[in-house]
């Protein structure tokens, strides 16, 4: 497996991997992926990856801003999603490492992530790449009608800026 720069030539098998995720009902607030524009639009251009392995993209991992505030600029949200044949396999522990690798060198210096708490395997994920719980949010958002709570999570770095 290869951890390689997403392209656009990556984002149907990328769509599909969200897709999956998003059926779950435990990964995003998410109820469908958008198009390419809308993706390429809303995410960071650098720090995209995908895990590859003989052209078929196992997982992806990509940074949205936090705040167009210049003073968040070194902060960014954390999505990483691998493919269900993919999974338990270190597909998503690949592509943290190299996404916090990409990050910092990027100059980012803080990363979180909102997660549902029933998404254990996410939430040890990130414990296992140093991020942290700094919250629990109630009721942050509905999703088919129901009200749902996330779990904060914060990874900063230990080599920019802080």
């Amino acid at each position: 497996m290869q951890i390689i720069s997403m392209q656009a030539a990556h984002w149907e098998q990328v769509k599909t991997i969200y897709e999956s995720g998003i059926a779950t009902g435990n990964a995003t607030f998410q109820t469908s992926a958008p198009s390419w524009e809308e993706w390429d639009k809303a995410h960071i251009q650098h720090c995209r990856l995908v895990a590859v392995e003989n052209d078929t993209v196992l997982g992806w991992a990509a940074l949205t801003p936090v705040s167009g505030r210049c003073v968040y600029a070194g902060v960014a949200e954390v999505s990483v999603y691998v493919a269900e044949a993919a999974r338990g396999k270190g597909t998503g522990s690949k592509l943290m490492q190299a996404l916090i690798s990409e990050s910092e060198g990027n100059g980012f210096w803080t990363l979180q992530a909102g997660i549902f708490p029933e998404n254990t395997a996410s939430i040890r994920l990130h414990e296992q790449h140093g991020f942290r719980q700094v919250g629990y949010r109630e009721k942050i958002g509905q999703m088919n009608g129901i009200w749902r709570n996330t779990v904060l999570m914060e990874r900063r770095s230990n080599v920019v800026g802080v």
